[in-house]
Protein backbone atom coordinates (compact mmCIF):
# COMPACT_ATOMS: atom_id res chain seq x y z
CA UNK A 1 0.00 0.00 0.00
CA UNK A 2 1.37 3.11 -0.79
CA UNK A 3 1.64 5.71 1.19
CA UNK A 4 0.26 9.39 1.74
CA UNK A 5 3.62 11.26 0.85
CA UNK A 6 3.92 8.71 -2.40
CA UNK A 7 0.70 9.84 -3.27
CA UNK A 8 1.42 13.20 -3.24
CA UNK A 9 4.17 12.89 -5.12
CA UNK A 10 2.54 11.20 -8.10
CA UNK A 11 -0.10 13.89 -7.95
CA UNK A 12 2.47 16.77 -8.27
CA UNK A 13 3.97 14.58 -10.61
CA UNK A 14 1.12 14.96 -12.93
CA UNK A 15 0.67 18.99 -12.04
CA UNK A 16 3.85 20.58 -11.12
CA UNK A 17 6.70 18.23 -12.84
CA UNK A 18 9.33 20.71 -11.50
CA UNK A 19 8.56 20.75 -7.44
CA UNK A 20 8.34 17.00 -8.66
CA UNK A 21 11.68 16.94 -9.01
CA UNK A 22 13.11 18.87 -6.51
CA UNK A 23 10.83 16.83 -3.78
CA UNK A 24 12.48 13.35 -5.51
CA UNK A 25 16.13 14.94 -5.34
CA UNK A 26 15.79 16.08 -1.94
CA UNK A 27 13.93 12.22 -1.03
CA UNK A 28 17.08 11.11 -2.48
CA UNK A 29 19.80 12.83 -1.06
CA UNK A 30 17.79 11.60 1.92
CA UNK A 31 17.62 8.39 1.33
CA UNK A 32 14.26 7.88 1.99
CA UNK A 33 13.43 5.33 -1.17
CA UNK A 34 10.07 4.37 0.39
CA UNK A 35 8.49 7.54 -0.18
CA UNK A 36 9.88 7.93 -3.74
CA UNK A 37 7.06 7.58 -6.66
CA UNK A 38 9.32 5.26 -8.53
CA UNK A 39 6.65 5.03 -11.64
CA UNK A 40 7.80 8.70 -11.96
CA UNK A 41 11.33 8.46 -11.84
CA UNK A 42 11.05 5.36 -14.21
CA UNK A 43 8.76 7.61 -17.11
CA UNK A 44 11.59 10.75 -16.00
CA UNK A 45 14.65 8.33 -16.44
CA UNK A 46 13.19 6.72 -19.45
CA UNK A 47 12.55 10.00 -20.74
CA UNK A 48 16.23 11.70 -20.29
CA UNK A 49 17.46 8.64 -22.02
CA UNK A 50 15.73 9.47 -24.98
CA UNK A 51 16.29 12.77 -25.09
CA UNK A 52 19.85 12.47 -24.65
CA UNK A 53 19.71 10.22 -28.16
CA UNK A 54 17.48 12.70 -30.09
CA UNK A 55 20.11 15.29 -29.45
CA UNK A 56 22.91 13.10 -30.17
CA UNK A 57 21.12 12.05 -33.19
CA UNK A 58 19.93 15.59 -34.17
CA UNK A 59 23.86 16.89 -34.11
CA UNK A 60 25.25 13.69 -36.25
CA UNK A 61 22.23 14.73 -38.65
CA UNK A 62 23.09 18.75 -38.57
CA UNK A 63 26.73 17.75 -39.41
CA UNK A 64 25.91 15.20 -42.67
CA UNK A 65 23.56 17.95 -43.85
CA UNK A 66 26.27 20.47 -43.84
CA UNK A 67 28.95 18.24 -44.96
CA UNK A 68 26.76 17.33 -47.67
CA UNK A 69 26.04 21.20 -48.43
CA UNK A 70 29.81 21.10 -48.23
CA UNK A 71 30.66 18.80 -50.44
CA UNK A 72 27.54 19.04 -53.33
CA UNK A 73 26.27 22.29 -53.52
CA UNK A 74 28.07 24.03 -55.73
CA UNK A 75 25.93 26.63 -56.55
CA UNK A 76 26.13 28.03 -53.23
CA UNK A 77 29.90 26.90 -52.02
CA UNK A 78 31.58 29.96 -52.55
CA UNK A 79 29.06 32.58 -50.50
CA UNK A 80 28.26 29.83 -47.71
CA UNK A 81 31.62 27.48 -47.14
CA UNK A 82 32.54 29.23 -44.21
CA UNK A 83 29.24 29.07 -42.92
CA UNK A 84 28.84 25.56 -43.55
CA UNK A 85 32.24 25.05 -41.99
CA UNK A 86 31.67 26.63 -38.94
CA UNK A 87 28.75 25.02 -38.09
CA UNK A 88 30.39 21.50 -38.75
CA UNK A 89 32.63 22.53 -36.62
CA UNK A 90 30.02 23.30 -33.41
CA UNK A 91 28.11 20.84 -34.50
CA UNK A 92 31.07 18.72 -33.80
CA UNK A 93 32.09 20.11 -30.61
CA UNK A 94 28.15 19.39 -28.99
CA UNK A 95 28.00 16.37 -30.22
CA UNK A 96 31.81 15.23 -28.76
CA UNK A 97 30.73 16.86 -25.64
CA UNK A 98 27.68 14.92 -25.09
CA UNK A 99 28.81 11.46 -26.13
CA UNK A 100 29.06 8.02 -24.77
CA UNK A 101 30.19 4.91 -25.47
CA UNK A 102 26.36 3.34 -25.74
CA UNK A 103 25.15 7.06 -27.67
CA UNK A 104 28.28 6.45 -29.81
CA UNK A 105 27.14 2.94 -31.05
CA UNK A 106 23.55 3.25 -30.78
CA UNK A 107 24.11 5.91 -33.34
CA UNK A 108 27.07 4.51 -35.89
CA UNK A 109 23.58 1.65 -36.17
CA UNK A 110 21.53 4.18 -37.02
CA UNK A 111 23.87 6.23 -39.37
CA UNK A 112 22.31 5.11 -42.43
CA UNK A 113 18.98 6.22 -41.62
CA UNK A 114 20.39 9.21 -40.22
CA UNK A 115 22.34 9.85 -43.75
CA UNK A 116 18.65 9.40 -45.52
CA UNK A 117 17.59 12.02 -43.81
CA UNK A 118 20.01 14.45 -44.12
CA UNK A 119 19.88 13.51 -48.06
CA UNK A 120 16.34 14.07 -48.00
CA UNK A 121 16.31 17.68 -46.32
CA UNK A 122 19.33 18.89 -48.60
CA UNK A 123 17.44 17.71 -51.63
CA UNK A 124 14.60 19.95 -50.67
CA UNK A 125 16.83 22.84 -49.49
CA UNK A 126 18.82 23.16 -52.79
CA UNK A 127 16.77 21.38 -55.62
CA UNK A 128 19.29 18.65 -55.78
CA UNK A 129 18.24 15.48 -56.94
CA UNK A 130 19.10 12.58 -54.46
CA UNK A 131 20.38 10.48 -57.04
CA UNK A 132 23.62 12.38 -57.11
CA UNK A 133 23.86 11.42 -53.53
CA UNK A 134 25.27 8.43 -52.41
CA UNK A 135 22.80 5.91 -51.61
CA UNK A 136 24.54 5.01 -48.15
CA UNK A 137 26.10 7.22 -46.10
CA UNK A 138 29.85 7.87 -47.49
CA UNK A 139 31.38 9.06 -44.05
CA UNK A 140 32.61 7.33 -41.50
CA UNK A 141 31.88 8.02 -37.52
CA UNK A 142 35.44 9.05 -36.95
CA UNK A 143 35.57 11.50 -39.92
CA UNK A 144 32.08 12.59 -38.42
CA UNK A 145 33.42 13.95 -35.52
CA UNK A 146 37.28 14.59 -36.64
CA UNK A 147 37.63 18.43 -36.95
CA UNK A 148 40.43 18.30 -39.35
CA UNK A 149 38.17 16.06 -41.80
CA UNK A 150 36.09 17.82 -44.49
CA UNK A 151 35.29 15.73 -47.61
CA UNK A 152 36.91 17.43 -51.26
CA UNK A 153 33.67 19.25 -52.79
CA UNK A 154 32.81 18.27 -55.81
CA UNK A 155 32.68 19.96 -58.87
CA UNK A 156 30.50 19.85 -61.70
Amino acid sequence: MKNALNNQLQDLYQTDSYLWLQKTVELLKAEDFRHLDLEGLIEELESWGRSQFNQARSRLRQIIIHLLLWEYWEQEYERNCRHWQSEIIAFRDDLIHELTASLQNKLILQLDSIYHVAVSFVSKKTGLSKSIFPANCPYNFEQLLDDNWYPNHQLS
